[in-house]
């Protein structure tokens, strides 16, 4: 690689190759290094200008490089950096306090802080066996919970499973995915059977007596699948009935990603007994937490520590960027600045024949791409093309879904009206590129 200032984004992607694992996968078929970031805005190592509508994967929650969250951090490395948990630390606390005045859990509760959405995952289910004394989880298929053991066995994802299920105990729900329902059924006339199910699995599959139930309020990576609004009420009442308890991840749903609400679940009227958290957390330092109502935190009476969790400069970044939050009042701008995206995408619907379905809430939008309405095929290869299409007109956008055939759109949520209508425009003229 160059070591003049002059350093390409070709040659940035070879050392990784070279240098890296190979499941570090990139976007694009000539990936971008990119230098430096403002608000919607990414510049690569070559100069080139990007408006970015994904956010870094929905972490980046506010925007690049923002102002009252980057002096905060700042500061706070001049002043300290590390001391470990082995001390109370006075900007753990102050992150702790914010995320309990925006969670979804009613009463006293507790805080546990990783560095990462894996870690927030595994611990809650870990706390979730150990106050129920009992291992069975159901979760959810096409969902994905990170890559640690635990965290791999709970998702049902086979991109991302390196192995088989490592922990017992796991089972896993038809998930509420409307447009390509497993029972071939339409809502409403389904009755959400897929959500009543839950009743026979825990009776065919698990002792009887799950721990949790664990799931996303809207599934990420499985494509920004939507359930419907009955769903979680059904489901969890379920699994309580059996004495398990309701794991919300939030891990890209919160910090009022979905709009109206600071978290997803708030959308489906059910209050969780343990939630994580993490992405847009500390808009982009790394941070993950896992609340719990304090009787179920206070059973985890194990000796158990994370490095780095909340340490002085991801607890900063995180409190600060909450408080910029609710500055911004930045719940109901997602729902303002969700509606007119969503609106624009409902357009290019109407007007292409290759999207198959459009869904989310708020600031998390999805659209599905397939070779035929009728048939539901899904079309991998145009999402891609799609994805390079927008690349090409200066625009980023996310892909996922269990067959590689939906975008997610994402932007930071300071993004305006404007950056959304001149994204929309670009889609717009993507679509027409890989529908002729």
């Amino acid at each position: 690689m160059s070591t003049s200032n002059k350093i390409t984004n070709r040659e940035v992607a070879a050392k990784q190759k070279e240098l890296l694992f190979p499941c570090v996968a990139t976007y694009y078929e000539e990936p971008i290094a990119f230098e430096r970031g403002e608000g919607c805005r990414l510049w690569d190592v070559e100069g080139n200008e990007y408006l970015d509508f994904f956010g870094g994967i929905l972490t980046v929650s506010l925007g690049h490089g923002e102002p009252r969250v980057t002096q905060a951090v700042v500061d706070q490395v001049q002043r300290l950096v590390h001391v470990s948990t082995l001390y109370p630390i006075r900007e753990q606390v102050a992150a702790a306090e914010r995320l309990v005045q925006i969670s979804p859990i009613k009463g006293k509760q507790k805080a546990f802080f990783t560095s990462s959405g894996s870690e927030a995952d595994e611990t809650a289910l870990v706390l979730a066996k150990v106050y129920t004394k009992t291992t069975e989880v159901i979760a959810l298929r096409h969902s994905y919970s990170g890559r640690t053991l635990v965290a791999m066995t709970n998702t049902a994802h086979s991109k991302y499973r390196a192995l088989p299920a490592q922990v017992p105990g796991t089972v896993h729900a038809h998930a509420p995915y409307c447009y390509r329902c497993p029972y071939g059924a339409t809502y409403p006339s389904c009755g959400v059977r897929c959500a009543e199910d839950i009743e026979e699995l825990v009776l065919t599959c698990t002792t009887g007596r799950p721990a949790a139930f664990f799931a996303e309020p809207i599934l990420g990576v499985g494509g920004f699948i939507t359930p419907p609004p009955e769903y979680f009420k059904v489901a969890v009442g379920i699994v309580r009935n059996h004495g398990g308890l309701f794991i919300c991840d939030e891990v890209q749903t919160g910090f009022g990603r979905t709009g109206g609400t600071w978290n997803g679940i708030e959308h489906y009227g059910v209050e969780p007994d343990l939630v994580t958290y993490a992405k847009g957390i500390a808009n982009g330092f790394p941070m993950g937490a896992t609340l719990a109502k304090a009787e179920i935190a206070d059973a985890f009476t194990a000796g158990s520590i994370a490095t780095f969790g909340g340490n002085p400069v991801s607890a900063t970044a995180a409190a600060t960027t909450m408080a910029v939050m609710a500055d911004e009042r930045i719940p109901e701008r997602a729902e303002r600045l969700g509606a007119r995206l969503r609106g624009r995408l409902d357009q290019l619907k109407d007007k292409y024949p290759l999207v198959g379905d459009v869904r989310g809430m708020g600031l998390m939008q999805a659209i599905e791409l397939v070779e035929d309405r009728t048939t539901k095929a899904p079309a991998p290869a145009k999402a891609s093309a799609f994805s390079e299409a927008c690349k090409r007109r200066s625009l980023l956008v996310g892909k996922g879904g269990l067959y590689g055939n939906t975008v997610r759109i994402a932007p930071p949520m300071l993004v305006d009206e404007a950056q959304i209508d001149h994204a929309c425009d670009v889609m717009d003229q993507a679509m027409a590129e890989i529908s002729a």
